[in-house]
C-alpha cells in the first residue's frame, strides 16, 4: 500500500487538557503548566505546535485542552483556526480525548493519519524529531500499524512507564529503509522500582513510553471497536457532528461525563498485537516536577539552579525559581539543602526535593480548603 506524500492527510492531536499540579504555585487551572514559559522564551504549548508546523498545515493542527483553558489556548496560538481548539467539558484521561480528536479528524478525512502528542515536553533535536515523526507517518499510512514513539532511556527513572521492543523491523516491501529504526513492541510495563529499571536501561531492550502516538483514522478507529467498543460507539456519534462545533459542544456536554475515564495505554496499548515502537534517538524531557528543571537551569558553583535573583550562604543542590511579576525582591537563604523554593505573587512554596511529587497533595488540599481554593 502506498503511503500519502501529501501533507493534506496528515494531522497532528496535541493534548492540552492537564493541569500540571506538581509545578504549582506557578502551574494553575487556567494557566497550566504546558501554557507557561519554564524553559525558554515560548510556552510548551506554542513550542509543541512550532515543533511540527514543518511536517503538518497549521489548519490541520487540533489542540484538545478544556473549557477553562481554551482562552488561554486560543490566546498563545492566535493563527491556529478557533474550530482546531476543542474544549472537554470534563476530564476523561487520554482514551476520551484521542478518540474525540479521531472523530474530529476523521470528519475531515477519513483516509487521515494522525499523531497525537502531548503538549508539555521538552524536545531539544528538533531536526532529529521531526525525522522520526516524519518516518513514523509515512510507515503508519502504509497499513495496519498503530505506532508509538519510544524514547531510548538515559538513566533508570521510575517516573515513567517502559517499552519491552523485539527485533527491529525492515521496512515495507519496496520502500526505501527508513532513517528510524522501528521495533515490534513486545509489552508495555507500568512505572517500575529501581532495580527493575536499572535492569531494563542495561538491557538495552526498552525504551520510555512517552504517550506519543501515530495511526491512520481506520486503524485506531478498529481498535477501538475491538478493544473499546463504547468508545468505538461514541466516536461513530461524535463523527456525525464533527464538522458543526456547536452541535459537537451540545453533544459533547451531554455525553462525556458518562464517558469511562480511562488512558488510552490500558485501553488499547496493552491489548493491541499491531504496535510498532519507533526509537525516538533525540534529546527529550518530560518535566513532570520542580525537581526536573533543574536539568535546564545552569548550576552554581554549589549546585543551585536559580531563576531569580539569589544570594546564598552555605546553601546547596536547591531549586529557586521566581515567578513575581510585581515587585520582585532578592531571594536569600542560609544553609538550605536539596530543597525547592518557589514565590509567585500570591504564594510561596518550599518543599524537600525528596518530596516533589507530593506537591500533588498540596494541591488536592488547597483545593478542599475555602480559604485557599482561588490559589488553584
Amino acid at each position: 500500500m502506498k503511503s500519502k506524500t501529501d501533507t493534506k492527510d496528515r494531522f497532528v492531536i496535541i493534548m492540552a487538557g492537564g493541569r500540571g499540579e506538581r509545578f504549582w504555585p506557578v502551574s494553575r487551572e487556567k494557566t497550566p503548566k504546558q501554557l507557561l514559559r519554564l524553559v525558554g522564551r515560548r510556552s510548551f504549548l506554542q513550542e509543541a505546535v512550532e515543533r511540527v508546523w514543518p511536517l503538518v498545515p497549521l489548519k490541520n493542527i487540533l489542540v484538545i485542552t478544556n473549557d477553562v483553558q481554551a482562552p488561554q489556548v486560543a490566546k498563545q496560538l492566535p493563527k491556529l483556526p478557533r474550530q482546531n481548539i476543542i474544549a472537554e467539558p470534563v476530564g476523561r484521561d487520554t482514551c476520551a480525548a484521542v478518540t474525540l480528536g479521531a472523530a474530529i479528524v476523521g470528519a475531515r478525512s477519513t483516509t487521515a493519519v494522525m499523531a497525537v502528542l502531548p503538549a508539555d515536553h521538552v524536545i531539544r533535536e528538533e531536526k532529529k524529531f521531526q525525522q522520526v515523526l516524519n518516518d513514523c507517518f509515512d510507515l503508519a499510512g502504509r497499513g495496519q500499524a498503530i505506532v508509538t514513539i519510544g524514547i531510548k532511556p538515559t538513566e533508570p527513572a521510575t517516573g515513567y512507564g517502559y517499552i519491552h521492543v523485539g527485533e527491529p523491523l525492515p521496512p515495507p516491501q519496496g520502500v526505501k529503509p527508513y532513517k528510524t529504526t522501528f521495533y515490534r513492541a513486545e509489552q508495555f510495563v507500568e512505572k517500575p522500582q529501581f532495580d527493575k529499571a536499572l535492569e531494563y536501561v542495561n538491557s538495552g531492550h526498552y525504551r520510555w513510553n512517552a504517550g506519543m502516538f501515530v495511526w491512520g483514522f481506520v486503524t485506531i478507529t478498529e481498535g477501538l471497536q475491538k478493544h473499546q467498543p463504547e468508545l468505538y460507539e461514541a466516536c461513530q456519534r461524535w463523527f456525525k457532528a464533527a464538522n458543526h462545533p456547536s452541535k459537537l459542544a451540545r453533544v459533547l456536554a451531554k455525553e462525556y461525563p458518562g464517558i469511562k475515564k480511562i488512558s488510552i495505554d490500558y485501553a488499547l496499548m496493552e491489548h493491541a498485537q499491531n504496535v510498532v515502537v519507533a526509537d525516538g534517538d533525540f534529546a527529550w524531557d518530560d518535566l513532570g516536577s520542580w525537581n526536573a528543571l533543574a536539568r535546564h537551569i545552569k548550576p552554581d558553583a554549589e549546585g543551585n539552579c536559580a531563576v531569580g535573583d539569589f544570594i546564598h550562604v552555605d546553601a546547596a543542590r536547591n531549586i529557586i525559581f521566581d515567578a513575581r511579576k510585581n515587585n520582585r525582591a532578592p531571594i536569600a537563604i542560609v544553609g538550605l539543602r536539596d530543597s525547592i523554593l518557589v514565590q509567585t505573587d500570591d504564594a510561596t512554596l518550599l518543599a524537600h526535593k525528596s518530596q516533589a511529587q507530593r506537591v500533588k497533595e498540596l494541591v488536592k488540599k488547597l483545593a478542599e480548603s475555602k480559604e485557599y481554593r482561588n490559589l488553584v
